[in-house]
């Protein structure tokens, strides 16, 4: 049990979330997902979660299994081309996973998405957590768009505003 991530969890706060992103950045990161889906037939949502519970990381939850759950919780698998993508952030654990509906984890190599994730956590990790989400959301969309292009009718299946747990 690594004392350092319980405590790390314990004393996270949603106050210092907020201060990490306040509405103009939640704003902004809402404008890029909108951008990133008139380019593709994909579907991106952004959430970013303060800490655990002290249960889940007694049990050794990680931010992966976290993510997978949030993107079952958030019924992302219900989109037409299974092509929704989570980005999902743990910031106690600084960490940025992206969970990949069938569709999308077909086309798109983990290696892509990993390199979603490290383009984040190095802007999050010098504080930049607004240039970090949009540059994150950007090079998830260039993916979606090499993959599943735009359609003459794009529907929006799936909220853009991200949230925030």
């Amino acid at each position: 049990m690594d004392i350092r991530r319980i405590l790390r969890h314990l004393f996270a706060t949603r106050g210092a979330t907020r201060r990490r992103f306040p509405q103009p950045v939640l704003d902004s990161i809402g404008a890029a997902i909108a951008a990133a889906e008139q380019r593709s037939s994909g579907e991106i949502r952004f959430v970013a979660e303060t800490a655990l519970e002290l249960p889940e990381v007694w049990a050794g939850q990680g931010a992966r299994e976290r993510a997978v759950q949030t993107f079952s919780d958030l019924h992302m698998w219900n989109t037409e081309n299974r092509n929704g993508v989570l980005i999902y952030v743990l910031l106690a654990d600084h960490n940025v996973e992206v969970v990949a509906d069938r569709g999308a984890a077909q086309a798109i190599g983990q290696a892509d998405w990993e390199g979603v994730c490290r383009i984040m956590e190095v802007h999050f990790g010098e504080g930049r957590f607004a240039e970090g989400a949009v540059a994150g959301i950007a090079a998830a969309g260039d993916l979606l768009a090499r993959h599943f292009p735009a359609r003459a009718r794009n529907r929006d299946e799936l909220p853009n505003q991200p949230t925030l747990l």
